[in-house]
């Protein structure tokens, strides 16, 4: 193949890479479930000292944060960066090491294609927000397990890391914030199994009914993240969520190589996701004290909705009248923007572009080829990643397309496999037959990785269509009689349910 050839093939896969967001109308962009949950008190007391902002009162309790990046690999450089700056953020509020939770691969700061070695940026003029953040949970200690046994303060469940847990107590704040890839009913991990939206639901319940905290706030990134809580998060456990996109939609990364707002030319990926993005910059700007969930979400939500084809819906979910009461109760607030006046605005940038999340490892291979000296190692190992990528994801794409045909005929397939629940249902009534069923794909057909989450929904149609595990295994070892053996198809790292 010539170069030319090559550039025209590569820049081909780019084009017919984005994904619809498929057709659903949003009536609302609200699932308002009844609540029991009264107003809480506001805290108008005017504190100037950072460690007085996490003192143990009636108003406020202590605040908890539970930081996590669930993904590795350089590509994914965006949603440590996003950690790191949530780090940074809640710390110049007042919140205390011993109250911040972070879980990160920490892959990144010292990556070699890092251009700046020990550093992490989140926006192209920011300062590096790696410096000081506490590596509570790395490397393979980055799992499921430990992240419900940090929300649950339960130590004894704990396989690895610093040992430091959500140790809170009934008049308590609760803040968790996660960014990563996800697809319908999931979210990525970089060691296996993933977090499934029932098991995390189920332990958000678990939490509340071990009476040890007053209220909790989620913001959730990654795609179709509204499926995470959508008909499954119920009414009265004093828990807002917010999401950054709906269920059936991707979220978005920014600050990305060709964006209007791009990073310095030496970085090859985007620096962070634009929903994260906008919760945080707002946050750095802000009294905090004033500003209220509600107005940040309104502000977010501007910010990501969809412009010239990119964004998302931003969503919330649970006991909604929480957005109410003031970022400070979860944040605290940094001394330096007390004399912020809110201005209901958003003046920070619009987005002119961005990039899914789900192909934004295909912009960095890409950058990273077409950057690279011709005939240099560094070029050839871009165009090798870049090429075993989109096999990968075509053998994905293909297997479970023809194990649909296989059990459906072809000319109901597509219908079941793409079929939408209405709005406010959960993806499935039987998440134990989706683990089991996406278990028995990979058997056969190799790891989804984090690409393959977004064909959840088509595993869920086939348990809610009543497909068993024996039909599923016998229809997976027809369509996949082998699956390439390249990096994005590996097994080593276990079962993803």
């Amino acid at each position: 193949m010539t170069r030319l050839a090559t550039g025209v093939f590569l820049l081909s896969l780019l084009a017919v890479a984005g994904i619809s967001a498929g057709g659903r109308d949003i009536v609302d962009d609200v699932l308002l479930l009844p609540s029991d949950v009264s107003n809480f008190f506001h805290n108008n007391n005017k504190q100037t000292n950072n460690d007085d902002n996490n003192k143990d009162d009636d108003s406020t309790g202590t605040r908890w944060a539970v930081l996590i990046a669930g993904s590795n690999g350089y590509w994914n450089y965006r949603h440590q960066a996003d950690v790191c700056h949530a780090y940074q953020l809640l710390k110049k509020g007042g919140l205390k090491d011993e109250n911040i939770i972070v879980f990160m691969y920490d892959d990144i700061a010292h990556n070699f294609e890092n251009p700046r070695p020990g550093i992490i940026i989140n926006n192209p003029k920011g300062e590096d927000v790696y410096k000081g953040v506490p590596k509570d949970y790395t490397g393979e200690d980055v799992n499921a397990g430990n992240f419900y046994a940090v929300i649950l303060g339960n130590k004894t469940a704990l396989t690895g890391g610093s040992g430091k847990v959500v140790n809170s107590g009934p008049n308590d704040h609760i803040f968790i914030y996660y960014t990563d890839h996800g697809g319908p009913g999931i979210l990525g991990m970089p060691t296996s199994p993933y977090i499934y939206a029932d098991k995390l639901v189920d332990v958000l319940k678990q939490k509340h009914a071990s009476g040890t905290y007053k209220s909790l706030v989620f913001y959730l990134e990654a795609c179709e993240s509204g499926s995470i809580f959508e008909g499954l998060l119920p009414e009265g456990l004093n828990i807002y969520a917010t999401t950054a996109s709906n269920a059936i939609e991707s979220s978005w990364g920014t600050y990305c190589p060709g964006d209007h707002i791009s990073p310095p030319p030496e970085y090859e990926t985007c620096l962070g996701d634009l929903y994260s993005v906008a919760w945080m910059e707002d946050s750095d700007v802000h009294n905090l004290r004033t500003e209220t969930l509600h107005q940040q979400y309104e502000l977010v939500k501007q910010r990501t909705a969809h412009s010239n084809g990119y964004g998302s819906h931003v969503m919330q979910y649970g006991d909604v009248p929480l957005s109410k009461e003031n970022l400070f109760l979860y944040m605290g607030t940094n001394p330096a923007n007390e004399n912020f006046t809110f201005v209901d605005d958003n003046s920070l940038s619009l987005p002119s572009k961005a990039v899914n999340q789900h192909d934004a490892d295909l912009l960095h291979f890409w950058h990273k080829y077409h950057r690279a000296r011709e005939g240099s190692s560094r070029k050839l190992e871009a165009q090798k990643e870049f090429v075993e990528m989109m096999s990968h994801r075509m053998h994905l794409d293909h297997s479970v397309k023809f194990i649909g045909k296989l059990l459906f005929g072809m000319d109901e397939a597509s219908e079941v496999l793409n079929a939408v629940r209405p709005a406010g249902n959960p993806l499935t009534d039987d998440w134990d037959c989706l683990r089991t069923l996406v278990r028995t794909f990979e058997t056969h057909c190799g790891s989804l990785s984090q690409y393959g989450m977004k064909h959840m929904r088509s595993f869920a149609n086939l348990c809610n269509a009543g497909i068993s595990k024996e039909q599923m295994a016998e229809a997976s070892s027809q369509a996949c009689a082998s699956f390439p053996s390249n990096p994005w198809s590996s097994l080593r790292k276990g079962f993803s349910a």
